[in-house]
């Protein structure tokens, strides 16, 4: 069957939400309806938008139900059964990250929806999604994507009910799964089911799970523990963990299955990385690149406004932290765009109505690995056991800024630009890698920094950047030297704010303490720090449930009771006053007791209260302390 012509529309208008806007285009039914878990927002770092607009552009009719009412299957149903499939997403995140807390506590904001309400969304969204879609139509394609489908593929630890959950195509009974990054498994989706194919004979797509009762049909493949198995021995989930993660190269990766009850979960090898002519093409599609109408009442969808002048340059990060999803979920294969493009891009937003001259940013997962790494990812593929910065920098890592630098000039060259700021955040270790990283930062200080510019060590104990497969103090120290010299030859005042991590696998009280004396010395009082979540999927997931690294298998302290996070956090910031009870029970535990005291070492001040000599005088000399630490923390 042949794709029917569609009706000429208005430039960039939306996609159909209702069976208005379809008799408005001429449409009796859809193609492809998508399900998201997210507002419906058309920008491209909308994972609904984006997948939505590729599929317009083959041709496809294509509409899109934002959060529906979980409750009522006919609230997917308004625009009819669509005549190839169903495509379902939880959203931008993971549903239980986006409605739950660290401490598990539901969040009562939520930035992908209108207004920035929370419970717009279910508990394991794209489940419920799919529940729905099944009652209704028990015969059309199910398809399910987003970055909660690719991480939730194999059994996996889930913290919000602390056990190991089923691979997320078991509980939803979908037909196939598309991993990380989608463009390519769906259009070929798209053409076979297009084609006539039955779904349940597309088990040969790179970047797609699906579920079989027979491996008979495959010449080789990786056979993991099963999910029973996984579920009720924490070695062997954490072995299981490491055979599926040297499966996840696109160049060497290998068939992966997994057996459930009686049917095996089959990942075929990742979708190959894409062109820079792809990307752009991807990017360029006619996105309105605003949230839709329908949520001007509500204010809109706060989470436009961190992206709607940003620009996605490249994806893919090599750096290799172990507790970050967005890594596992756009390879390691650093996949940039033209510059050309990036430039066109840049130029159609100075035409928004809302521009005031500031691109807010200019990168991607690392906004400063806009090359390939090495010669084998220019190939490709990547190094099975080799990780391009940990626990030092690859001899054979390509450490030249000279191609971003290039894409930073041309989108600050456009007259309308009055500034293009970098905030996606710079891997300092590579960019000190650099020989010539000395011009780079004078650069970046001198045309792209706001006042402040954004880090991540996380932490600098040694036992803890191990496990999170990062670089430790030293390197940080070196970069923040050459940042603020760097500020002092361009007679600027600008500052590193450093993100930072409480209760990651492998920090103990200890670890903590020494962090909080860091802090101490460098004079930083970090207004917002973050707790440890472990991310479905991801290795420093693995270690929490665990116990054990498990690409070396040895073992790995973890921090869980409520009472100890809750010191860890505490400890980074120490000087708050309604941190000090928690404080001085981590130093006393630790035998630390040194650091509590008038001395400029010190940490917190005694409790005055407890000193008899002081009485009530104490009482209120502790609250001058207290206000002298606040206005001499900064």
């Amino acid at each position: 069957m042949k794709k029917r012509m569609q009706k000429p529309v208005g430039k960039n208008e939306f996609l159909p939400v209702n069976r208005d806007d379809m008799r408005r285009r001429g449409w009796d039914e859809l193609d492809f309806l998508f399900v998201t878990g997210d507002a419906y927002v058309d920008h491209p770092s909308f994972a609904h938008a984006l997948i939505s607009r590729l599929l317009e552009s083959a041709g496809y009719r294509v509409g899109i139900i934002a959060q529906p009412d979980w409750r009522d299957a006919e609230s997917i149903a308004v625009m009819g059964k669509p005549r190839l499939a169903v495509l379902v997403s939880a959203g931008n995140l993971d549903s239980m990250l986006s409605n739950y807390t660290a401490a598990k506590k539901p969040r009562r904001s939520d930035r992908y929806s209108p207004g920035g309400v929370g419970n717009r969304r279910p508990d394991r969204a794209t489940i419920v999604y799919c529940n729905l879609a099944r009652s209704l139509w028990k015969d059309t394609p199910l398809i399910i994507g987003g970055i909660e489908a690719s991480l939730r593929r194999f059994a996996h630890y889930d913290y919000w009910s602390d056990n190991i959950r089923r691979p997320i195509l078991a509980d939803t009974r979908a037909d196939l799964l598309v991993w990380g990054m989608g463009e390519s498994p769906i259009l070929e989706i798209a053409k076979r089911l297009e084609s006539g194919e039955d779904v349940r004979n597309i088990t040969d797509v790179r970047g797609t799970c699906y579920m079989t009762r027979d491996l008979s049909a495959l010449s080789f493949v990786v056979e993991l523990p099963s999910f029973e198995e996984s579920a009720s021995d924490k070695r062997t989930f954490a072995e299981a963990f490491a055979l599926a993660e040297g499966e996840q190269d696109p160049g060497r990766g290998r068939p992966v299955a997994q057996k459930v009850g009686t049917r095996w979960m089959v990942q075929n090898p990742p979708s190959l990385p894409m062109k820079p002519e792809e990307l752009d093409a991807v990017y360029e599609l006619p996105f309105t690149r605003n949230w839709h109408p329908s949520y001007e009442a509500e204010g809109g969808v706060p989470a436009l406004e961190e992206v709607k002048f940003s620009i996605t340059a490249h994806r893919g990060c090599f750096g290799g932290c172990a507790f970050c999803a967005l890594a596992s979920h756009q390879g390691r294969i650093i996949q940039p765009r033209s510059r050309a493009s990036i430039v066109r891009e840049t130029r159609l937003l100075t035409e928004l109505e809302d521009f005031k001259g500031y691109i807010h940013d200019v990168g991607g997962p690392t906004a400063n690995f806009h090359s390939k790494a090495c010669s084998l990812q220019e190939k490709g593929t990547s190094c099975k056991n080799r990780r391009c910065l940990w626990p030092t920098p690859c001899p054979k890592l390509k450490t030249g800024h000279a191609s971003y630098l290039e894409v930073l000039k041309g989108v600050r060259s456009l007259p309308a630009v009055k500034k293009v700021f970098v905030r996606s955040g710079i891997r300092y270790d590579y960019l000190l890698a650099d020989g010539g990283c000395d011009a780079f930062i004078a650069e970046l200080v001198t045309h792209h920094v706001s006042g402040q510019l954004k880090v991540a060590p996380e932490h600098i104990s040694k036992n803890v950047t191990d496990r999170m497969r990062k670089s430790g103090r030293e390197t940080f120290l070196k970069f923040r030297d050459k940042f603020e010299e760097a500020n002092k030859k361009a007679g600027k005042k600008q500052f590193l704010v450093p993100y930072l991590m409480s209760s990651h696998p492998g920090s103990t009280l200890k670890d903590a303490i020494e962090l909080a004396e860091f802090l101490r010395d460098i004079h930083y009082q970090p207004e917002q720090v973050q707790d440890f979540i472990p991310t479905p999927g991801t290795l420093s997931a693995c270690m929490y449930w665990t116990g054990l690294d498990p690409l070396t298998m040895e073992p790995v302290y973890v921090p869980k009771t409520p009472r100890e996070k809750a010191m860890q956090r505490a400890l980074l910031q120490y000087r708050n006053p309604q941190n000090r009870r928690l404080v001085e029970q981590a130093l006393r535990l630790e035998g630390r007791t040194d650091l509590i005291g008038n001395g400029p070492q010190c940490l917190i001040r005694p409790a005055c209260g407890k000193d008899k000599r002081e009485g009530k005088k104490g009482t209120k000399r502790s609250r001058g302390h207290a206000k002298g630490r606040k206005s001499g923390g900064s």
